[in-house]
């Protein structure tokens, strides 16, 4: 009876049908919440007798909290709500905690034996963060907990769990888990998906640019780049700043391979659904929908719009957030159609967390064809790593770090065979251009180098990659430095968490 519960305020138009003698007495529960300062997706504090906590409540609409994004604001609610109930169990008020309440709880999350869902030291950094600023609005003193205190923080902390696939591996979880192919290589009878070619162009953009799931999943059509670079192979275009976590606007870069990919979704798959939407009129049941009238060009676009009722709005593109992206359209052929890029089969733009279900079932579609069927039976975390290594596995981040890879290796291979710099030339080069850390760095948006060799490339920065390109090298004037898949075999051979297609098929066979 001490468990506490945490409920999401809504976005707009998601409220689904409400009772018309309304809720608890309450007849405009939308606009009564919105009366009290919560908006789409806050999150309200339920305590074990099922009422709302004032104090909490307090909290979410200050301003430490509202400042946070809408995922912080999620993950930190989500990690406050054991701590609550664990203070509950003990008959501790929240702003009467101690420090050995909080010593007590993080022994249990982390350490206690008869915890059979024990937190690493990054989760429990993140809690003690959450726990931090809930505290310190509190007034709580002594701080029952203080993240910046070295004794508060996990010395196991990692800074993030890093997921790579080389590019053969790629290719074979793409196939098995998006196409539907058998382990022989060919579309397994009766295979049928109608987002095949949106899921597949949506891994390739990534894979090929190294954005975020939010960045590239919050793409609008008239966004998608177009400018070719130097040779060809390339374009570049920009990612809004309101997308991006240092709420800077960037230049990004993708194949031209890719983006064509991309077109031919648009052209196909996203055309028949929104002729589907248009037919069905779900648009015009939007709560929301904004027709753009003008996007502006110079160095701060803008997008103008006029609303169902006529209101005339103007915004910079880089600071449209995603929710907002998703209520703009486009005057098409056949009436409004979604400047948002990525539709749901109903033709309706596709939140950016859904690509998680989409590589989720990917990973699934792999393991029932790569697997046994009492090699499926154990969940992931328990399987032995020959049997994990059998199947690929990759999440919408993997590609991020998968890009920052081959790009590590790529620039380092190019430097090495292409240029043919001694070292003393590298170290003239780094200078004028930056070395390949500081490069990859650039393509990732990150703002310092040592982010990056921290959170992207720590599994292989004790490789010494120079010895190992060194020793992959057979003649450097002869090779063609577009073939680098012997060198990713060995580096997956000789480093810890990337996916290689040679180790998948060998456990395989």
């Amino acid at each position: 009876m001490s468990e506490w519960h945490v409920v999401w305020v809504p976005d707009r138009g998601r409220w689904g049908p409400l009772p018309d003698d309304g809720v608890l007495g309450v007849r405009d529960l939308p606009g009564a919440v919105a009366g009290i300062g919560l908006g789409a997706g806050d999150p309200v504090f339920v305590a074990p007798d099922g009422t709302v906590d004032r104090d909490l409540l307090g909290y979410v609409r200050s301003a430490e909290f509202r400042s946070l994004e809408r995922e912080s604001k999620r993950n930190y609610a989500t990690d406050t709500r054991p701590l609550l109930t664990f203070l509950s169990s003990r008959g501790v008020v929240w702003r009467e905690a101690t420090r050995q309440d909080l010593r007590d709880y993080r022994h249990w999350r982390c350490d206690a034996p008869e915890n059979p869902e024990r937190i690493g030291g990054t989760k429990w950094n993140r809690e003690a963060a959450a726990f931090t600023k809930l505290f310190k609005w509190g007034k709580v003193d002594p701080l029952p907990v203080d993240v910046s205190l070295r004794e508060d923080r996990a010395a196991d902390s990692v800074s993030s769990r890093v997921s790579w696939l080389t590019p053969r591996t790629w290719g074979l979880w793409s196939d098995v888990g998006l196409r539907g192919h058998t382990r022989a290589g060919i579309s397994a009878p009766g295979w049928e998906s109608r987002t095949e070619l949106r899921n597949t162009s949506f891994v390739q953009l990534l894979l090929s640019s190294g954005l975020r799931r939010q960045e590239g999943g919050a793409l609008l059509t008239f966004e998608l780049p177009v400018q070719r670079l130097r040779y060809g192979r390339y374009v570049h275009g920009r990612v809004a700043g309101a997308l991006t976590r240092a709420k800077r606007s960037r230049t990004f870069y993708a194949s031209v391979d890719s983006v064509g990919q991309v077109e031919s979704y648009v052209e196909s798959e996203r055309a028949w659904a929104v002729r589907r939407a248009q037919a069905a009129g779900r648009y015009d049941r939007l709560p929301v929908l904004r027709l753009v009238t003008q996007v502006t060009h110079g160095l701060k676009p803008k997008v103008q719009w006029v609303d169902a009722n006529g209101v005339a709005g103007e915004q910079e593109l880089s600071r449209l957030g995603w929710r907002e992206r998703q209520w703009l359209f486009l005057e098409g052929p056949d009436g409004p159609e979604p400047a948002w890029l990525w539709l749901t089969e109903q033709g309706l733009p596709m939140d950016p967390e859904r690509w998680n279900g989409v590589f989720r079932g990917a990973n699934l579609r792999c393991e029932s064809v790569l697997l046994t069927a009492e090699e499926r039976k154990i969940d992931r975390e328990f399987r032995l790593a020959e049997v994990r290594g059998k199947s690929p596995y990759a999440t919408p981040h993997s590609c991020r770090h998968s890009f920052a890879l081959y790009m590590l290796v790529l620039l380092n291979e190019l430097f090495e065979s292409r240029y043919g710099l001694t070292k003393k030339d590298r170290r003239d080069f780094a200078v004028l251009f930056g070395d390949p850390w500081w490069l990859v760095k650039t393509l990732l948006g990150h703002a310092d180098v040592e982010t990056t060799k921290r959170h992207y490339l720590a599994p292989v920065a004790h490789l010494q990659l120079e010895s190992i390109l060194a020793a992959a090298e057979d003649d450097a004037e002869e090779r063609d430095i577009g073939d680098l898949d012997g060198v990713f075999a060995r580096l997956a051979r000789e480093s810890e968490g990337i996916q290689d297609v040679d180790a998948i098929l060998g456990a395989a066979s």
